[in-house]
């Protein structure tokens, strides 16, 4: 293989990856629908595999969802080579889990279209129940809460502080505008909030020793509607993913890759 075709296919690889963004942002922006509608005193559910149905019900939805996991697919291996080069430990760390999560939706995204995927609290209980079934099960059940809670922490630390933006610089240094700055900022605050209540959920089925109580996005947000405001709440929450989305499809363009 000459360099030429060697950079070509690099090239094209790159394209397909940041494709993976903007599949992200239309799941998210889905997302925000079903969130707003719970909001609102809709019983739609909002998940991952829910928002997916959505989409392969427009016109050319399969063939739709079928890119998206090629986009998805090429995001993840993207991510999981950057974690294989020379580097800082704790980046090649986070490209390793990003890797995971986005060919882990690849895999969701076909399970749609073969129509074999169940709903995210299913899944989350499933899951907790399974880990407590073995040795120290509620300590590692706990643990991953607690671990949920930090990532939804970090979401919004990042948001906060537009850490955000280091990933955000082309390789020419142009500089982002101030509408992607906005969005990733609403984000990555509204997506860490909705993050924490899941691992909140988790923490609890560890102590109550009840693997039901471990819910996904959809579990954490019916549980946020019991509370006082509740509904304004998710609202807000439902507009962080709306702004997520949006970001997402600046970070198509401008991620450093």
């Amino acid at each position: 293989m000459t360099a030429s075709t060697s950079t070509d296919a690099r090239d094209a690889w790159r394209t397909a990856a940041r494709g993976g963004f903007a599949v992200s942002g239309l799941l998210h922006l889905v997302l925000a629908y079903l969130i707003v509608s719970i909001a609102i005193g809709s019983s739609a559910e909002a998940d991952q595999s829910t928002a997916l149905s959505r989409l392969q019900d427009l016109p050319l939805g399969t063939a739709l969802l079928w890119i998206a996991a090629a986009a998805l697919v090429a995001l993840g291996l993207w991510q999981l080579a950057d974690a294989l080069r020379d580097g800082d430990l704790k980046d090649r760390g986070k490209a390793a889990a990003k890797g995971v999560l986005y060919l882990a939706l690849a895999g969701t995204t076909m399970s749609v279209i073969l129509g074999s995927s169940g709903g995210g609290d299913g899944q989350a209980t499933g899951f907790a129940s399974t880990l407590m079934a073995a040795p120290a099960g509620r300590l590692l059940v706990g643990l991953i809460g607690l671990g949920i809670v930090a990532g939804g922490a970090y979401h919004v630390h990042k948001g906060v502080t537009k850490g955000f933006e280091e990933d955000l610089k082309t390789p020419s240094h142009e500089e982002v505008g101030t509408g992607i700055r906005v969005t990733g900022t609403i984000g990555y605050v509204g997506k860490g909030l909705a993050l924490g209540a899941v691992g909140v959920l988790f923490a609890i089925a560890a102590i109550q020793a009840d693997p039901d109580e471990a819910k996904g996005v959809d579990g954490a947000l019916e549980a946020l509607l019991g509370l006082p405001g509740g509904p304004a709440l998710v609202a807000a929450i439902g507009v962080g993913f709306a702004a997520y989305g949006l970001y997402s499809f600046g970070r198509a363009r401008y991620a450093r890759m």
